[in-house]
């Protein structure tokens, strides 16, 4: 009997435990990722290998649970960044623009700020500023996503324990005052990954960045060596909630460039930008590995960007290998040709070809002599990635957003609750449902 009632007591705190929910969360959202950004980088990577298809996967597509999302905002067919950032935080619908309200403009409140109030640690990290739409959607409420400066102080009040990325945008005073004030209330700044290592031990608190003052990590494509990236961000964030509470941790991964560069119709980077992000759920992956019972992995998107299409010609082909020549971004070209005020056609050519893969548009004499300015560079930048994804076969719709459906991949407990055609909304209520949150 006593062996009895000990195998019941064992049988009700395992299941106790179990309705608790996943211990530890990573709420990966590809800003603009779409479904052709994701299949275009598996193919480009087959192209890369020699063959037609995916014999590399990404990380995330193998995960067992997939699902279709939809994006749509109240206002509009199309959602932008802030009404999606909303949705997937909070669990409501908005308008346009708006910042943790409702479409009556009353503040609502995310999934990470319900799980904060249950113990659990916070992490908020993204590539861009750290209060752009989708990070400040997890902690902040304001009528527009572009009040950069009254934004920017709900991540005092929030009081989260990591936050990284971007430096904050707006003005320098509030830049100045924000972090004035995050040091008296405990938080640390540290800057770039070897500078977090030498800080995090004695770290209450955490705000990690580049380390020089950027609004944004650069593009994979443009990395230096010593720059910061999401993967790192991703393995600090880990090494910094896992032990700050018994009732484990949530973090929400942005990969915010993938929609920069679709809005530029710049696919070479976009593709490089979903590997970047795949290595920091690679990062989450390896965590889950050790902690299978314990863990959640989501990955989405807020919406589609630029309307990708794999393939435009009539002969059905990709040619997708030709991406590979491109050794910059499109704004990184223009910078490049912008410090060449006064040069020669010729040179311009040398300096497309070497970082497009293709000679500029133009039939002009190599000697002949020509002030670049701000306009000519991006003629000249955007003309040269144009002919480039034409070469690879691609077409883009426009440097906008799409309606289309968002992909869904999840992995570990809870997993499966993240199926079918589901709206934005339907991500943080169940995450609340798994957690038990009302």
């Amino acid at each position: 009997m006593k062996r009895l009632l000990g195998t019941m007591l064992l049988l009700l705190v395992v299941a106790t435990c179990y309705a608790k929910g996943p211990k530890y969360i990573f709420y990966f959202i590809g800003d603009g990722m779409g479904p052709s950004h994701v299949l275009g980088t598996e193919l480009y990577m087959g192209e890369m290998q020699g063959t037609i298809g995916r014999p590399q996967k990404l990380c995330f597509t193998q995960f067992p649970e997939s699902a279709f999302v939809t994006t749509f905002s109240t206002t509009n067919g199309v959602t932008d960044s802030a009404a999606s950032g909303t949705a997937l935080s909070t669990g409501n619908k908005t308008y346009n623009s708006a910042i943790g309200v409702g479409k009556d403009t009353v503040e609502v409140y995310s999934v990470a700020a319900d799980l904060a109030g249950k113990g659990m640690s916070i992490g908020v990290v993204t590539t861009v500023p750290i209060n752009h739409a989708t990070p400040a959607a997890f902690y902040a409420h304001n009528m527009s996503r572009h009040n950069y400066d009254s934004i920017a102080p709900w991540m005092l009040k929030a009081g989260y324990d990591f936050y990284a990325g971007g430096d904050i945008k707006g003005s320098n005073e509030t830049r100045t005052l924000v972090y004035g004030k995050a040091k008296e209330l405990g938080y640390t700044i540290a800057r770039g990954y070897k500078d977090y290592g030498k800080k995090s031990s004695t770290a209450k608190k955490m705000m990690l960045y580049q380390e020089n003052v950027s609004t944004e990590l650069p593009y994979a494509i443009n990395r230096n060596a010593n720059d910061l990236t999401l993967a790192q961000i991703t393995a600090a964030g880990i090494d910094f909630l896992e032990g700050k509470s018994k009732k484990g941790f949530f973090m929400m991964i942005e990969g915010g460039k993938i929609d920069y560069a679709a809005h530029n119709d710049d696919a070479a980077t976009v593709f490089q930008e979903v590997l970047d992000f795949d290595a920091a759920v690679a990062v989450a992956y390896e965590f889950y590995k050790k902690h299978k019972d314990e863990t959640l992995i989501i990955v989405t998107a807020d919406h589609e960007t630029g309307g990708l299409v794999l393939g435009y010609k009539g002969d059905y082909s990709l040619n997708l290998k030709a991406l590979s020549s491109q050794k910059v971004s499109v704004e990184r070209m223009i910078e490049i040709l912008q410090t060449r005020k006064e040069t020669t056609w010729g040179h311009i050519e040398e300096l497309v070809k070497e970082n497009i893969g293709v000679k500029p548009r133009g039939n002009r004499n190599a000697d002949e002599k020509v002030t670049v300015d701000h306009n000519l560079a991006g003629e000249i930048a955007y003309g040269a990635i144009y002919d480039l994804n034409r070469s690879a076969a691609l077409s883009w719709a426009g440097g906008n957003h799409s309606g289309t459906f968002v992909p869904l991949f999840a992995i570990g407990k809870g997993a499966e609750k993240f199926n079918g055609v589901i709206d934005n909304t339907d991500i943080p209520n169940i995450i609340r449902e798994l957690k038990d949150v009302e």
